[in-house]
C-alpha cells in the first residue's frame, strides 16, 4: 500500500503544461496507491464552484474515475483555493480534510498533514488576512457577488499578494520553528508534511519527544513534485513538466 501527496500546483489557464503534468502523474500512479492527498493550492485561485477554472471539470472527471476504481482522494484547502466547495469535490469524488489532519502512514508513523500557511506565524499581515477570508460570513458575502466582480477581486488580491511578498524577507514568509514544534508536539506526531512555502526539502527535527521529520512539497513550475509514502518511508520526488 502507498500514498501519494501533492500541493501547490496553482492550476490556471495560462499554464496548461502543469495540468498536463498532473494528468501524467495521475495516469502513472503506483499500482498499490490507495490514497491521493491534495494539500492545498491545487488552483491559482477559486472564486466559487459556480465559476470553475477552465480544465477543472476535466480534472474532476479524471479524479472521479480514480475514486470509482477504488482510490481514496482527499482535498485540503490552501490559501488560494479555500473556496473550493462540495459541488466540485463531489464531482471529483474527493473528501474534504480539516486544515490539520493526522493519519498513520503505511510505514506506521503518525503523520500530520497541513497546507502550511498557518505555520508562517511571523507574517502577521498574512495571518490577519487569513483569519478574515476564512470567516464564513466573509465567504458568504464574497460568493454572493457577481462572477465578474469576484474575478476582479481575486485578481486584485493576487496582485497585492505578489507585491507584498516581494517586499517581505524570506524568513518572515517561512515556517516559524517554535510554531512548528508546538503544532507537532500538540498533535503527538513525529512527521509533518506541508506545502505553501515553495521550499521543497526533507528536514530532520528534534522534538521533546525525540527525533522527527518535516517534508515540504514543492510548487509546480518547471518541475512537478510529489511525495510517495509506503512501508519503507516517505520520499520527495520531482519530475520535469
Amino acid at each position: 500500500m502507498s500514498f501519494v501527496l501533492i500541493s501547490d500546483l496553482h492550476l490556471q489557464p495560462t499554464r496548461p503544461d502543469i495540468l498536463s503534468g498532473l494528468f501524467k502523474l495521475l495516469n502513472n500512479l503506483p499500482a498499490d496507491c490507495q490514497q491521493l492527498y491534495i494539500l492545498g493550492d491545487l488552483f491559482e485561485y477559486w472564486i466559487g464552484d459556480d465559476a470553475p477554472l477552465p480544465g477543472s471539470e476535466q480534472l474532476a472527471e479524471r479524479l472521479k474515475q480514480l475514486q470509482q476504481q477504488g482510490m481514496q482522494i482527499f482535498f485540503q484547502a490552501g490559501n488560494r483555493d479555500f473556496l473550493v466547495g462540495k459541488s466540485w469535490l463531489d464531482k471529483a469524488g474527493a473528501q474534504y480534510l480539516p486544515e490539520a489532519y493526522k493519519i498513520r502512514f503505511p510505514d506506521g508513523t503518525l503523520t500530520l498533514l497541513m497546507h502550511g500557511d498557518q505555520l508562517c506565524t511571523d507574517d502577521l499581515e498574512y495571518q490577519s488576512f487569513r483569519q478574515l477570508v476564512r470567516d464564513p460570513a466573509w465567504q458568504q458575502a464574497f460568493l454572493s457577488k457577481p462572477v465578474t466582480e469576484r474575478i476582479a477581486i481575486a485578481e486584485q488580491l493576487r496582485t497585492e499578494s505578489q507585491m507584498r511578498g516581494a517586499e517581505k524577507s524570506q524568513e518572515i514568509m517561512d515556517v516559524n520553528t517554535d510554531t512548528l514544534h508546538q503544532v507537532m508536539e500538540r498533535a503527538a506526531v513525529s512527521r509533518l508534511i506541508h506545502g505553501h512555502t515553495h521550499r521543497p526539502a526533507q528536514h530532520c527535527l528534534t522534538l521533546s519527544s525525540g527525533p522527527a521529520e518535516r517534508l515540504v512539497l514543492g510548487d509546480w513550475d518547471q518541475q512537478g513534485w510529489y511525495i510517495l509514502a509506503d512501508s519503507q518511508g516517505t520520499r520527495l520526488i520531482n519530475f520535469p513538466l
